[in-house]
């Protein structure tokens, strides 16, 4: 139970919170604005007098919490401020829309609207979260601050998970890591999407992130000597060339180390970059470019440079308007260190993002339309154009947020920004959606090349186009982006439908013929027989030839055979329920449950001990790792089939698991190996394979264990093996 406070302590408290919002806000505001936020704070208030969180805190520190975030770590100004302060007062209160309207303006209410969940019913089938979403984004093209305020109100609400039950620290971190982390990333909040994907792996593998922050904090101490030393001679030729300067040091989030590990497949103290020193100069925006490279061959005359690894975003920015000039070099201790310089405006840029982007806008940036507004109008285009459904929605749009880019040119010099891994089709498509529609192929570099050609950076691309060429279905596997993929959707769409129109009119002739009258008794019978899903996908098999018109005889009408029906969609539910009686609040895996169907999944093989969730299916309920590569997936999209789950303690039951070796090579190793896994912990073994090359080995044993334990005593042992430097398990 949370400690019990007087109300005039918690009066104080709540005082205090909002006195530190106005003097966060006071540099920004005009005349007006405090009189403004006193009265959306005195509304949020009142309207959530009575409300407490999880924590037991009053509700009202939560959105002056998220006003905070929005003005300190995003930098936005007082419509934000009023649209957090109220953005759950219409969810959670009587208020309406209209009312805050009427009181705060139509740009406070429009932002308040995206943030307001949809309620209601859904279709079967379709995600409601998805669903959620897509409102949100589809506000993004009137004001991006919904989705920046929606991001500020996700980061408190992870900083404060822990009050929260375990389901539902699972669900809310696993749609951070799926939507909301990219979403910051790609509008430069890059500060804020660390912080969020670090939170993420806190809730869901407490264990790895708390390990790894003792590993960051241990060189913490080592890491601060190591900087000043390396900064020491770049600080004195800076002062002694006469600039204005900052360095600061920045450590690699404990979510990217984790991500480097597994990527590179290495060990914590192989990962080289966990430091970037950055060097932020006052200059002014015109002398900024070269300034950077002045810092660059300063840094590169006492440390040699990583030719691979020098990015230029000052010359050209990434997507999401960040600016910045990159380098590795190597130090005397003989350790990789990333040097970033930026000017101040970059820097501002890299950390508060979108919102900063405004900030500097009409004093004259370096380029006019920035390309991350760019980005934004991509993304109007592609809600306005989009009628797919919810979840395809979502999964195109998160394709979009992650991207690298490659940088190609028109025939006439002209820059064209795409996603990495586009194809001459997207080219043509980004060019105008006509050239895309009629596009034949590409010369590339003055080189005939296919539709399906992956650009490079600095490919020179002119689309070849003829007024015959049709899409057709497989070009769907050729494109990435969103604007082709939606283009030559609506074309095949619209191609289906007038083809269909025929389909119904040969149809038609044909039933004449055979002197069957067109009802829709008759017409149920005919969708049955040929098992097509809807009219419109019979009527257009039929005019592309795929059922012959000619199997369409009269004995398919006289027979008395019943038509078979089609299951409706909610009996899969209804079992479900009927199966497990009322919905227990936890289920639990082991021995005993052979109540109803439960199978392990593949991707990745839990075993008792494991932080596990069950997934339901039609085939039953299948149990995940929380840690699973697929698991944020599933609980972003389908939280509704999220089934809490458990270990039961079980009899000694066998389960598979993966476990990955590696090491100096030397006689008799596998032996050892094998002696240790059969004899001393009863453990079967049901594969091994080790591949030995120039005195390395690496190895993988597949093997039966009972829990996590077993498992764990098993590794520690064979890192005792002589020879082993490194065994840990895996996702088979």
């Amino acid at each position: 139970m949370p400690p019990v406070i007087s109300p005039e302590a918690e009066r104080q408290e709540i005082l205090r919170h909002y006195r530190r919002l106005l003097r966060t806000a006071k540099p920004y505001l005009k005349d007006g604005d405090p009189k403004l936020i006193k009265k959306a704070f005195n509304q949020s208030l009142e309207a959530h007098k009575e409300m407490r969180r999880k924590s037991g805190e009053p509700y009202i520190l939560h959105p002056l919490a998220v006003a905070q975030i929005a003005v300190e770590e995003i930098g936005l100004g007082t419509t934000s401020i009023v649209a957090a302060l109220l953005h759950d007062v219409v969810e959670d209160t009587p208020t309406e829309i209209s009312d805050i309207e009427r009181e705060f303006g139509t740009k406070v209410a429009r932002i308040i609207d995206g943030l307001t969940k949809i309620s209601g019913v859904f279709e079967y089938g379709t995600s409601e979260q998805a669903e959620n979403f897509r409102k949100m984004l589809l506000t993004l093209s009137e004001d991006v601050r919904v989705i920046l305020i929606k991001i500020a109100d996700r980061l408190h609400n992870m900083r404060t998970l822990d009050s929260m039950p375990r389901h539902k620290q699972l669900k809310i971190a696993s749609e951070t890591l799926y939507l909301y982390a990219p979403l910051a990333h790609r509008l430069g909040l890059y500060t804020i999407k660390s912080e969020l994907e670090d939170l993420y792996l806190k809730f869901t593998d407490t264990e790895t992130y708390n390990e790894l922050k003792a590993k960051v904090r241990q060189s913490q101490a080592a890491r601060n000597r190591f900087i000043k030393e390396f900064v020491q001679p770049i600080d004195e030729e800076l002062k002694a060339q006469g600039f204005d300067y900052e360095i600061k040091g920045r450590p690699k989030s404990i979510y990217s180390i984790l991500k480097k590990i597994k990527k590179q497949n290495i060990t914590f103290d192989e990962v080289y970059d966990l430091f970037a020193i950055r060097v932020i100069l006052d200059v002014p925006p015109e002398q900024e470019k070269a300034a950077c490279w002045q810092v660059y061959s300063i840094v590169t005359d006492f440390y040699q440079p990583n030719p691979d690894r020098l990015r230029d975003w000052v010359s050209t920015p990434k997507a999401n308007g960040y600016e910045s000039l990159h380098t590795t070099v190597m130090s005397r201790a003989g350790q990789w260190v990333e040097v970033q310089i930026r000017s101040r405006r970059m820097d501002d840029i890299a950390e508060k993002g979108y919102a900063a982007h405004w900030k500097y806008k009409d004093t004259g940036s370096i380029q006019p339309e920035s390309s991350l507004e760019g980005w934004v109008n991509k993304v109007r285009e592609m809600l306005e154009s989009n009628n797919s459904s919810a979840l395809e929605f979502m999964d195109e749009f998160r394709q979009n947020l992650f991207v690298k880019e490659v940088y190609a040119f028109t025939p006439k010099g002209k820059l064209v920004i795409l996603p990495d891994k586009a194809t001459a089709l997207d080219f043509a498509f980004d060019i105008h959606s006509q050239i895309g529609i009629h596009c034949l192929g590409a010369k590339v570099n003055q080189k005939l090349e296919p539709l399906s050609y992956q650009l490079h950076n600095g490919d020179q691309v002119e689309i070849l186009t003829s007024h015959k060429q049709r899409p057709t279905a497989e070009w769907l596997n050729y494109v990435i982006t969103t604007k082709a993929r939606s283009k030559i959707k609506d074309f095949l769409r619209d191609d289906k439908r007038a083809k269909a129109e025929d389909g119904r009119f040969i149809l038609e002739k044909r039933l004449e013929l055979i002197g069957v009258p067109f009802t829709q008794d008759n017409f149920n019978r005919l969708l049955a027989y040929f098992n097509a899903p809807s009219a419109q996908e019979f009527y257009y098999r039929l005019a592309v030839g795929q059922i012959d018109g000619r199997a369409i005889r009269e004995s398919l009408f006289t027979s008395e055979k019943p038509l078979p029906a089609v299951l409706e969609p909610k009996t899969f539910d209804n079992e479900v329920q009927k199966i497990r009686g009322v919905k227990p609040d936890m289920l639990v895996v082991g021995e005993h449950t052979d109540k109803f169907n439960y199978s392990i999944a593949r991707c990745c093989n839990p075993i008792p001990g494991d932080d596990v969730f069950g997934f339901e299916t039609d085939q039953g309920l299948i149990i995940h790792r929380t840690s699973c590569p697929r698991a944020v997936d599933l609980m972003s999209n389908y939280g509704n089939r999220i089934v809490r789950a458990k270990w039961t303690d079980q009899l000694e039951l066998a389960f598979l698991a993966g476990v990955r070796l590696k090491g100096s090579d030397r006689v008799g190793l596998v032996n050892d190996v094998t002696r240790i896994i059969s004899t001393s912990l009863k453990v079967n073994m049901r594969s091994i394979t080790i591949t030995a090359d120039d005195g390395f080995f690496e190895g993988q044993i597949m093997v039966f264990v009972n829990d996590t334990d077993h498992l764990n005593k098993l590794i520690q042992r064979l890192k005792k093996v002589d020879g082993v430097l490194q065994v840990e398990r895996f996702d088979s």
